[in-house]
């Protein structure tokens, strides 16, 4: 397991897969060995299967047997009846987040691997996602919710394969689930692991796409860097709005000032997602090439020219604010 460097005490989240099953059992050796308070585990039930509740319950004794104090959350609200795998996954880190801001943990445990790795990057190339949705899952993120960045989320097993993590429970003697939802081929995520059997025969392993996804998110990283550069030297904040300097952002590299533009309108909207790109793109050519007129809207901003307060003089800048009468997000906790 990779080396743990996070605030403790934690929860780790256990679905009752190997995965997350081997990661319970891994920081609960550890934790003990290093004579500290040992996880909690965090069991969602989403109520999207007859079995469950069964199966909640099932991780819940496992947790017991194993000396841990387990809590079932349980996802009370109406089940979507598309794009479920999306929807269920945003569902079960609010109910995390939730219980760990609570409860005053910093550190939230998950059992992604190597394989989830270069599955989410074949799933993100299939959808035609851009450098940042190839990079690799980071290690140490904050919680994918609202509200809940304040929550650190841990990936210690991405360096993993599945079969390593069941060899090791079955040595422990113990059992995991198999989510019957990993048989049905409705799911993008189950075709997507199908076809990387036949991918590894022709010598695409797994491990040679989470490396790939690793080298993008190396080269995003660098990106980050040089767009915070242009942000410093275009944008100056007014209040809420931000000024920002037309020319700056339009002579900047492509990318950058696509990067830059996106994280402007980010901050001020509030909104965790980039805009859709292709309007991006439309809104970045008018300001580079003077096209703007009178302002435009985008992901819950205007942008329209600077002027001044005497004149009315446009000063070569745009001023980026939110849209009157929509409310910002909320994004801390």
């Amino acid at each position: 397991m990779a080396a743990i460097d996070a605030p403790w005490p934690a929860a780790v989240a256990v679905s009752g897969g190997g995965d997350s099953l081997a990661l319970m059992h891994l920081l609960a050796d550890w934790a003990r060995r290093k004579r500290i308070d040992t996880p909690l585990v965090l069991v969602v039930d989403h109520g999207l299967q007859p079995n469950s509740r069964r199966h909640a319950a099932k991780v819940r004794e496992w947790a017991k047997n194993a000396g841990l104090r387990a809590h079932v959350l349980r996802w009370r609200a109406p089940k979507p009846s598309s794009d479920i795998e999306a929807q269920a996954r945003e569902a079960r880190y609010r109910l995390l987040g939730a219980f760990c801001r609570k409860r005053r943990l910093a550190a939230l445990y998950a059992g992604h691997t190597l394989d989830d790795q270069a599955e989410t990057f074949l799933l993100r190339l299939a959808r035609g996602s851009g450098l940042d949705g190839l990079s690799a899952m980071s290690p140490a993120v904050p919680l994918p919710a609202p509200g809940f960045q304040s929550v650190q989320l841990l990936r210690p097993l991405l360096g993993f394969r599945r079969e390593t993590l069941r060899s090791y429970l079955a040595k422990c003697g113990q059992e995991w689930l198999e989510d019957e939802m990993n048989a049905d081929p409705r799911f993008a995520r189950v075709r997507v692991r199908r076809a990387l059997a036949f991918l590894e025969e022709a010598g695409l392993t797994k491990e040679r796409i989470a490396d790939a996804a690793v080298h993008l998110g190396r080269a995003r990283e660098a990106l980050d860097m040089a767009t915070v550069a242009i942000l410093d030297r275009a944008c100056i904040a007014n209040g809420k709005a931000v000024s920002v300097d037309a020319e700056a952002l339009g002579s900047a590299p492509r990318e950058l000032g696509l990067r830059a533009l996106a994280a402007v309108l980010m901050r001020v909207s509030g909104q965790r997602y980039r805009p859709r790109f292709e309007r991006l793109e439309r809104l970045f050519d008018a300001i580079r090439d003077g096209r703007l007129g009178a302002g435009a809207t985008l992901h819950g901003c205007k942008i329209s020219p600077e002027t001044t307060r005497d004149f009315g003089e446009k000063t070569g800048r745009i001023l980026i604010a939110a849209e009157t009468g929509r409310r910002r997000a909320a994004t801390t906790s």
